[in-house]
């Protein structure tokens, strides 16, 4: 289907000079893109590149059935432009950020808003008016941004009717760190820094991303031991953090057996990553060309036994939280995303698959290592808690497969090697699988070679709405559990 597409094609990590992009004026640019969107393709971005006074519209689509993307972009304007969102609900956060960064009007979007701007004092989000459920028995709940744990700031405005929750609306933007902006004429010293603290748990996922961009922009890639380290950082992240979150989760019913154990086997992976490279975040190892660390024989030895210590005791500690009824009776029909909901809305990731959609860069659009080597992608129907805590515990029996498998047979070969400039007047596009889900950047070079425009898509970008979605109906004393399967990143949209 997508060979017909008047986008111009490209695969994962790789590039295309920026002339060759098909343009059209604005209007006929969004019929395109609703379009293409209507024959089955998604939207991975939606972003505005200055050009003098104006600015041009830029789409990514993926068309996952055909592992394939396809870029276009508006004639250069000023003023507004006919909606997306009107048609295609996946465009919505994606409008309100373009018309917050650059002014661009979407004539038509239903709920226009800051995104991250800042108030007239510069010490909140702007956040506007927020929506309101009219009624005798109405009320309004506000939660955060502050909250009552060592964690990020986000606000949650709920109309209820009783226990009921009608509507959920989410406010971000508490820690706007004004990234993009920090990467535009780069890379600069501090850019490979700046691409791992995008989103501290997902460090591997941005940093391979960001890598991968380099790589294309220099028509290159990264030698084969180096693909296959990334590859084995990246499951060992996702192990992490889906531990986490099953204790979390676990700890959230007041099921402790599970929480304990999982509390500390969540460090235990961590630690796996530190004996990797040195950081239990993974942070110094992946760099534009290959990796900083390798991993001697001495050291894949010491990593195979305690990483089958930790799945032994993972499943042990996951089987417990299965066999228990009182768990099973809180998840299953809580919080529920219906599959067209999911569809419409640009679900990534876990979310998406436990909904079950087949939604997997690893398999959709395989880059890198994922080439010679992918992991199965783990889907559940249903869209409820249960499922999207189910989807994570076969992504951790899987991801645990998958890394018996790799170290049983490395690569081999050089570490890294010296990248060529990157090329000017190019726009080069790297999708990763991180742990929540599809991590998107796309970087276009000036005539110098140097980021004209970067722009970072974190997965939970795509799947905020998603949790308002999943508290319509539900007991408003269900939203931890709501939140937490989630589990979304605050500072991976607060960029």
């Amino acid at each position: 289907m997508s060979s017909i597409t008047p986008f111009a094609l490209l695969a994962n990590a790789t590039s295309l000079p920026w002339a060759e992009i098909p343009a059209w004026p604005a209007a006929e640019f969004v019929r395109s893109t609703a379009t293409e969107l209507n024959r089955g393709a998604r939207l991975c971005a939606w972003f505005g590149v200055p050009e003098g006074a104006a600015t041009r519209l830029v789409a990514v689509l993926a068309f996952d059935a055909d592992n394939t993307l396809a870029v276009g972009r508006s004639h250069p304007l000023t003023g507004s432009y006919p909606t997306l969102t009107d048609t295609h609900p996946q465009a919505h956060l994606f409008e309100r950020e373009v018309w917050e960064q650059h002014g661009l009007m979407p004539e038509g979007h239903p709920w226009l808003k800051p995104v991250r701007r800042t108030n007239e004092h510069g010490n909140a989000p702007a956040n506007g008016e927020f929506f309101r459920v009219e009624g005798g028995e109405v009320h309004e709940v506000a939660v955060g941004p502050v909250h009552a744990g060592v964690i990020e700031p986000g606000h949650f405005r709920f109309q209820c009717a009783g226990e009921e929750v009608l509507h959920l609306e989410i406010a971000l933007g508490y820690q706007h760190r004004g990234v993009e902006e920090a990467l535009a004429n780069g890379p600069h010293r501090a850019t490979m820094s700046q691409m791992e603290t995008v989103a501290g748990d997902t460090t591997i996922a941005h940093a391979t991303a960001h890598a991968t961009i380099m790589e294309a922009l220099a028509g290159t890639e990264a030698p084969l031991r180096a693909q296959w380290l990334r590859a084995l950082a990246l499951e060992l992240e996702r192990l992490a953090n889906h531990t986490g979150d099953i204790g979390a989760l676990a700890g959230d019913v007041a099921f402790l057996p599970t929480m304990s154990a999982c509390g500390k086997l969540r460090g235990d992976f961590l630690n796996l990553t530190a004996l990797l490279c040195g950081n239990r975040f993974g942070r110094g190892l992946v760099r534009p060309g290959g990796c900083r660390h390798d991993l001697e024989s001495a050291r894949a030895m010491l990593l195979k036994q305690r990483l089958e210590n930790a799945l032994a005791e993972t499943k042990q500690a996951v089987a417990w939280f299965w066999d228990a009824a009182s768990v099973r009776a809180r998840f299953e029909n809580v919080g529920t995303v219906f599959p067209a909901q999911a569809t419409d809305i640009g679900l990534v990731g876990l979310a998406a698959r436990a909904c079950g959609l087949v939604r997997d860069v690893r398999y959709d659009h395989p880059a890198g290592w994922h080439r010679f080597a992918q992991a199965p992608v783990a889907v559940w129907p249903g869209g409820d808690v249960f499922a999207r805590a189910k989807v994570r515990s076969l992504e951790i029996e899987r991801s645990g497969d998958y890394l018996r498998e790799q170290l049983a047979a490395p690569a081999e070969g050089a570490l890294r090697e010296e990248l060529p400039p990157p090329a000017p007047d190019t726009l080069a596009v790297a999708l990763v699988e991180g742990w929540r889900g599809e991590v998107c950047h796309v970087a276009l070079t000036d005539a110098a070679g140097r980021f004209r425009r970067y722009k970072v898509i974190d997965p939970s970008f795509h799947n905020w709405m998603g949790l308002a979605l999943a508290l319509r109906g539900t007991a408003i004393s269900d939203f931890p559990i709501c939140n937490k399967s989630f589990n979304l990143s605050y500072c991976g949209v607060d960029l």
